[in-house]
């Protein structure tokens, strides 16, 4: 669902009156909508990078607050998804869009790597950041975006932006030697919502979530009584909450479960839209996949360090 027109021409009206000077004495001032985008700007530009969206947010739903608007007015760029991932601050960025710099980095993703939307004709999962290897291309546009804002940095950039698709790039080797140690019998990854297609696609698993793409879908009985045949015909042994959604429909998941006689446990705790805690390794974009990787091989029967891929996750 969109902003209303009237909500949207009031939050606009407001830009001008919370516009600062253009430029922070120490260098760009930039705004991303999600912890991910923060992350990549932060590795790749150094400095202070503004994350609309924190920990346990949903983006999907999330909805931009005032001080969220003095943020971005003030800011010489906008780094925002795209793919629909932010609907409900769509039409406000695009607006944004003719009187500041605003770029939505998974937008020019070829169109031949994204994975259709079942619920939006036309529309691609935005799930990018659950495949390494996309995000890595997600990387080079936010590091063009930084180029643009502050070209006088660009060779700053450019190493920066190579040491991160390294430690990427090594991060999906790890995940790819684990994710394989996991029977192939139980290769089927169950969450709240479908967030995880293209992780499923990378690494060979089939992913059913309760809820669609987008956590504004609702989960019907007819899905999880559907999802519960599926457990218990195929004697699947746990599904995984998240961390920005409601765990409601999993509980109920594994109540029906256990009403047809099969035990479930709950695998653990993913992070599928937002990372982890701020100032933690879970917190950024390695080790929020780390930790899911991690979590997932373990609970599903595979061999994978407790604390992941160097050591660093926080102790289960």
């Amino acid at each position: 669902m969109q902003v209303s027109r009237r909500h949207l021409l009031s939050l606009l009206a407001a830009l001008p009156v919370l516009s600062g000077p253009s430029r922070a004495a120490d260098g760009p001032r930039v705004v991303a909508t999600t912890g991910m985008i923060a992350d990549a700007a932060r590795r790749i530009g150094g400095g202070a990078v503004k994350a609309l969206m924190g920990p346990g947010l949903d983006p999907h739903s999330y909805r931009q607050t005032r001080s969220d608007i003095a943020a971005m007015a003030r800011a010489d760029l906008v780094l925002w998804h795209g793919l629909y991932l932010e609907a409900q601050m769509e039409a406000f960025l695009q607006n944004l869009a003719t009187r500041t710099r605003v770029v939505a980095v998974a937008d020019a993703l070829p169109k031949d790597r994204l994975i259709a939307s079942a619920e939006y004709p036309d529309r691609f999962d935005p799930h990018v950041w659950m495949d390494p290897a996309l995000w890595s291309l997600v990387s080079r546009k936010v590091q063009q975006a930084l180029d643009d804002t502050a070209p006088g940095k660009a060779a700053a950039h450019a190493a920066a932006g190579k040491a991160f698709r390294a430690e990427i790039e090594a991060l999906d080797a790890y995940s790819r030697t684990v994710l394989q140690t996991v029977p192939e019998r139980a290769r089927v990854l169950v969450t709240a919502h479908d967030a995880f297609g293209y992780f499923g696609r990378a690494y060979g698993f089939e992913v059913l979530g309760i809820q669609g793409i987008s956590t504004e879908s609702e989960a019907g009985l007819a899905r999880i009584g559907e999802l519960v045949d599926v457990l218990v015909a195929r004697k699947v042994a746990a599904v995984f909450v998240e961390s920005s959604v409601s765990d409601r429909s999993m509980r109920a998941l594994i109540e029906g479960a256990a009403a047809k006689g099969h035990a479930v446990m709950i695998g653990g705790e993913l992070f599928s839209d937002a990372m982890g805690p701020e100032g933690s390794y879970e917190g950024t974009y390695i080790g929020m996949i780390d930790h899911n990787v991690t979590t997932i091989t373990r609970a599903l029967g595979g061999n994978a360090p407790p604390q992941g891929m160097s050591g660093r996750l926080a102790a289960a």
